[in-house]
């Protein structure tokens, strides 16, 4: 983790400990009973017991217990017991829970109770997200309602980011990280309990971890699998897994009152601005207005959204809601092999959520900026599962590393086109990651190792054919995070010209190089990057990110390698280990280029 986490953690180390020499006899009675609408008598009586921080065998902190006082108005723990009842009695079950229930952080430490309470040896719990920002947030904040500090009992996993150790007993992760550890553990041994967090989002991993898991339940009886959503279009999931039990939960929503534009408008983005004005000039009701938008480029000034409030985020203080009726999704069509992000409208349930989110606090307005028409007749019910639009390669390169060979007949919830599969298959072929009978290679045993795409993958490996692994490994790390390069309205030409000093003639990629080279050589200063207008945080992701596959070459004792850069080999050897891994991305001109 970076410097500044670690002055948090340290800062609230520091707070912890003034707190306990304070109040180390704070007790949580007077607390627990102001909570309205609980039962005082039981809750007084664990709180009681629980002055002792079982994780840590230090009296609570007072601030335990402000934060258990709200936790206990949370609309979930109205039905705790009935949860318990439910997990007890089944092996996997569906939860449905609408968006501020408090399902995401209360389900997981109701689980950890459960798990640490039984005999034999002691598993954890893994709770999915979807999105890397909702995994570390909602980790943070479990953290603080336990007392106890991120990364020890509690923690996240993320792609190029493990927040944990080896005491961790209840851990977020992205769906994919979880496909991940699968491969190495394929029964998941390390857990008792594995949630499945807005399984309705429905994103690749999760489906594919669907299949995983229940074939693992299968296998091993003592493993509970939670499937929560927070639609109510539940019944597919409890199909699915062998008609098991729905448990619902209400949130606290107020009514919301939706409006719809008379007719089509011509420029969502200017009508969404319009109606923010509107809002802030004539509404006589006091609240914040939240504008879904589909990307940061029609993001300024305004604090807005992507889909990820949705479900992701609960945000306090929004009684208004404005839908331009757009997100960005992505695309795949197998026969050209591209992957497009394009704006598409989004389903009928992505409405819903997008309008439930001013019902939160109070009674709200959500403002369609669409037709009551095109809503009833135009939209979809649901958004197509990711598994039906994307590009199928690393899917099926750790399906076959998890032993899973017959792809054909894998139980997949929605099964993809056979195109699809079929040129997924043939990508690895021609990676060698796949032989012609379609089984895994040593090569492509590896390539699975890596959270890459195959074609890095494979050319992370292949560089060390050509003496430029330490090249190469740059490079792939500065594709594996966001763009680095920044361009303000304000200074659009000194951004240009200052981005042609990095630029090489031979592509992307050798520029992307040298700016992780400058920027190393500059001692990785914030002032150095403002003033080259680069993003100083894609380049220390990079860097971290470098680092973690650094380490996972050392351990395949792959060669980091350098050419000399005074060599006419340099640039000659860094273009061939880019060949290999996207030969398939070639151009052949069939007729002589004019200059």
């Amino acid at each position: 983790r970076d410097d500044r986490s670690k002055d948090r953690d340290r800062d609230r180390d520091r707070d912890r400990v003034r707190d306990r020499d304070r109040d180390s006899k704070a007790t949580s009675a007077p607390l627990i009973s102001s909570v309205p609408g609980v039962g005082m008598l039981p809750l007084k009586q664990t709180a009681m017991q629980q002055q002792i921080n079982p994780f840590t065998n230090l009296p609570h902190t007072p601030r335990f217990y402000e934060i258990l006082k709200k936790r206990l108005q949370l609309p979930v723990w109205e039905y705790k017991e009935r949860f318990n009842d439910i997990l007890h009695r089944h092996q996997s079950f569906v939860l449905v829970g609408e968006t501020g229930s408090g399902k995401t952080t209360q389900i997981p430490q109701w689980c950890v109770d459960m798990v640490r309470a039984l005999p034999g040896p002691k598993r954890g719990v893994a709770c999915t997200q979807p999105r890397r920002v909702a995994a570390m947030s909602v980790a943070q904040r479990v953290a603080d309602e336990m007392d106890i500090m991120l990364g020890q009992e509690v923690g996240y996993s993320i792609r190029f980011e493990d927040c944990s150790s080896a005491k961790t007993i209840l851990k977020y992760m992205t769906d994919g990280m979880l496909l991940r550890e699968a491969m190495n553990d394929p029964l998941l041994e390390r857990y008792g309990v594995i949630i499945l967090d807005e399984a309705h989002e429905r994103t690749l991993a999760t489906d594919i971890l669907m299949g995983v898991l229940k074939e693992v339940v299968r296998q091993r009886s003592d493993l509970k699998v939670i499937v929560m959503s927070a639609t109510l279009d539940a019944g597919k999931f409890q199909v699915y897994f062998d008609s098991c039990p729905l448990l619902t939960i209400p949130g606290r929503t107020h009514p919301v009152e939706i409006f719809y534009t008379p007719e089509p408008e011509r420029d969502y983005l200017e009508a969404a601005i319009r109606t923010v004005i509107q809002i802030h000039m004539c509404e006589e009701d006091e609240g914040d207005v939240l504008l879904f938008l589909t990307g940061q480029e029609e993001i300024d000034e305004v604090v807005v959204s992507t889909n990820i409030a949705e479900t992701s985020l609960t945000i306090d203080g929004v009684v208004f809601v404005i839908d331009p009726g757009f997100a960005k999704q992505k695309v795949y069509n197998p026969r050209i092999r591209v992957e497009s992000l394009l704006v598409t409208a989004i389903s009928k349930a992505s409405a819903q959520q997008r309008a439930g989110r001013a019902g939160r606090t109070r009674p709200g307005k959500c403002f369609r900026l669409y037709t009551e028409k095109a809503y009833k007749t135009e939209m979809q019910d649901n958004t197509y599962p990711e598994i039906l639009r994307s590009n199928l390669g690393s899917v099926v390169l750790q399906l076959k590393k998890l032993g899973i060979d017959d792809l054909v007949h894998f139980d997949f919830m929605d099964p993809p086109a056979p195109e699809t599969l079929m040129r997924a298959l043939e990508l690895l072929n021609y990676l060698a990651a796949l032989n012609d009978d379609g089984d895994l290679t040593e090569l492509g045993s590896m390539m699975a190792e890596f959270p890459l795409d195959p074609q890095l993958a494979k050319m992370v490996i292949a560089s060390c054919d050509f003496n430029c692994s330490n090249e190469i490994l740059s490079i792939t790390a500065m594709l594996s995070v966001p763009q680095c390069f920044v361009r303000p309205t304000e200074a659009k030409k000194a951004a240009d010209e200052s981005k042609m000093r990095f630029a090489h003639i031979d592509g992307d990629h050798l520029t992307l190089l040298n700016v992780y080279h400058a920027f190393k050589q500059n001692h990785e200063s914030v002032q150095w990057c403002y003033d080259n207008f680069v993003n100083y945080r894609s380049l220390m992701s990079a860097d971290n990110v470098r680092q973690q596959l650094s380490r996972i070459m050392d351990r395949f004792n792959l060669p980091r390698r350098s050419t000399e850069f005074t060599s006419r080999d340099y640039y000659i050897n860094i273009r061939r280990a880019l060949v290999t891994g996207f030969f398939m991305q070639v151009l052949s001109s069939t007729q002589r280029l004019k200059s």
